[in-house]
């Protein structure tokens, strides 16, 4: 491990270097590329020099502890060196972290999908209030929500929403938030008091660019339509409303959220790639199977992961056995401390599993 740290503090010093070239400053995409790594290396560096900092004060405390006669500077000596033992052994666990591999779709803006599942108008009731729940985080953190398609009902249900959240790192973070979400409360259209047992599902897609994903043109078929839906200028006015029928997947896409028929295509597309590059991402982790296993972020997308009991006004997340009894708050969009458990429980799985190699 050290060697390889002593390597990549010699690379960032090699980056930075380059990054003052005229010639590299002249070049944008050489240039982002190297902003990027600098980006990456700095906190490996910078814990890494505290690490070695702290090492150097436990040898300089045991050589005056061994020549000091005076009590009072020994005491001293000896605080110093508990600090530091301890900062050491912190600053080993943080590195061993930092240079964890990294997921290459962690950086990138995602794409969720939320579809109401059992329990009829109630699992579209609780379908949008988890999409809600989802932008007030994502507002919290500064990061940008853009609604792609959402299929409501009279009551304020969805049957399915998708929507995009902007902002770095947008997927290693959401990324835990795959899966079945379940709710136990009384239905407000349920008379006699009843508590009801409803489901939706979430998926997380890495946005695709492009580069990642190749369209062919002969396998899509784009139909031209007007919207239809709640209000809206564009509705039943002009033909906006764009869908993408995608043969060799079977996956069709509909896109009228926007006034423009342009900017709807553009949308469906952003969508459609999303789709098959995360079907790319499933092929990949059924093939390494143990592997999926062990990380929590990829999980069976058919797992039930967390419930929401009204009544008990509690949150379970059943994958790390953590139950927090703040629904009201994390209903508001108050998720981050489920999603810093999960990171934690995560990366202790991948250091266990490299321990075990």
């Amino acid at each position: 491990m050290f060697d390889r740290l002593e390597d990549l503090v010699l690379r960032y010093e090699e980056v930075m270097n380059l990054l003052s070239e005229p010639d590299v400053a002249n070049d944008n995409a050489r240039f982002r590329a190297l902003m990027k790594e600098q980006s990456d290396l700095a906190p490996i560096v910078e814990a890494y020099k505290q690490y070695s900092s702290h090492k150097q004060n436990i040898e300089d405390s045991l050589a005056l502890l061994e020549e000091e006669t005076d009590e009072e500077m020994k005491e001293l000596a000896k605080e110093e060196l508990n600090e530091s033992k301890a900062e050491v052994e912190r600053l080993e666990q943080e590195l061993k972290i930092l240079l964890l591999p990294k997921d290459p779709n962690d950086d990138k803006n995602v794409i969720v999908e939320i579809r109401a599942g059992a329990g009829g108008e109630e699992a579209a009731l609780f379908a949008a209030e988890i999409y809600r729940m989802y932008v007030h985080y994502v507002e919290s953190r500064g990061w940008k929500v853009e609604l792609l398609e959402a299929d409501e009902t009279g009551i304020g249900g969805m049957k399915n929403i998708e929507f995009m959240v902007k902002g770095t790192g947008a997927y290693s973070i959401l990324k835990y938030e795959s899966g079945v979400h379940r709710v136990q409360r009384v239905p407000e259209t349920e008379s006699q008091g009843r508590i009801q047992t409803s489901t939706c599902s979430v998926a997380v897609m890495p946005e695709a660019e492009e580069v990642d994903i190749q369209i062919e043109e002969k396998d899509i078929r784009i139909d031209v339509m007007r919207a239809s839906g709640n209000g809206g200028q564009c509705v039943n006015t002009t033909d906006s409303a764009v869908r993408l029928t995608h043969y060799p997947t079977g996956i069709v896409i509909y896109s009228q959220t926007e006034k423009s028929q342009l900017q709807n295509k553009e949308k469906a597309f952003a969508l459609l790639r999303a789709k098959l590059y995360d079907l790319e991402l499933q092929k990949q982790q059924d093939a390494e199977a143990a592997e999926r296993r062990s990380q929590i972020g990829t999980g069976d997308r058919a797992e039930k992961i967390r419930t929401y009991n009204f009544p008990q006004g509690r949150v379970t997340d059943h994958r790390i056995n953590l139950t927090l009894y703040k629904l009201d708050k994390i209903m508001n969009g108050d998720i981050q401390e489920i999603l810093d458990a999960l990171i934690a429980a995560d990366q202790a799985a991948k250091l266990a599993k490299m321990n075990d190699k």
